[in-house]
């Protein structure tokens, strides 16, 4: 996710992280993790999973998501950067707190924070800012595609890069808030249109085709 604040930027902005960024990173990072074990392997079920396997799902879930997550917001402030602004991701504890009450009843609500930039950009430029996220995450999925091949963690590995990536892809697409389909609609509604559909039917077709867990 990527929003955008209304300043001038300053000359030559480099990409450099603050104390405060990685903090909020590696907060986000974890807490997503831990949501999206939830969603997958819930501990409150009663089908013989232990806090064991919760543990393990939460491992998994933590180097998947690390990738997922960290490069779509990677991608967000490297593209800032290029249009010439000041970026640095902040996370959002309230949204944090809601990803994981959200995940326990089934449904994330994956809105961790965003990279704030600032500085003279044009709506084609935020957009494009804003896309890039998505975008990461679609290929990335095709990076993890091929791991589903292998059996045990790898396999597991695999699914879950694929599928989080392209959950992430398609749930930051909506049209919503600070979400970065909202960005790209108010410049393109085509653009918006296409990126969306193929987000959503993206998702959708794995999950019907090698389930959502």
């Amino acid at each position: 996710m990527s929003v955008r604040a209304d300043r001038r930027s300053q000359p030559g902005p480099e990409l450099t992280f603050s104390d405060k960024e990685l903090f909020d990173l590696a907060v986000s990072w974890l807490v997503l993790s831990v949501a999206f074990a939830l969603l997958l392997r819930p501990i409150h079920r009663v089908d013989g999973i232990s806090l064991g396997s919760f543990v393990t799902m939460v491992g998994l879930s933590f180097v998947t998501v690390g990738v997922a997550f960290l490069l779509h917001e990677l991608a967000h402030k490297v593209v800032a950067i290029e249009y010439g602004q000041i970026a640095e991701f902040r996370a959002d504890y309230q949204m944090l707190f809601l990803a994981i009450m959200s995940a326990l009843i089934g449904f994330l609500f994956a809105a961790p924070g965003a990279v704030y930039h600032r500085g003279r950009i044009t709506k084609r430029e935020n957009a494009m800012v804003a896309v890039a996220g998505p975008v990461t995450n679609h290929l990335l999925a095709v990076l993890f595609l091929p791991l589903m091949v292998f059996g045990g963690y790898l396999g597991v590995i695999g699914h879950m890069g694929v599928l989080i990536n392209l959950f992430l892809a398609a749930f930051n697409m909506l049209p919503f808030g600070p979400l970065d389909g909202k960005t790209v609609l108010e410049w393109n509604t085509g653009v918006f249109g296409a990126v969306f559909a193929l987000s959503v039917a993206l998702l959708a077709g794995f999950v019907v085709l090698f389930g959502f867990w």
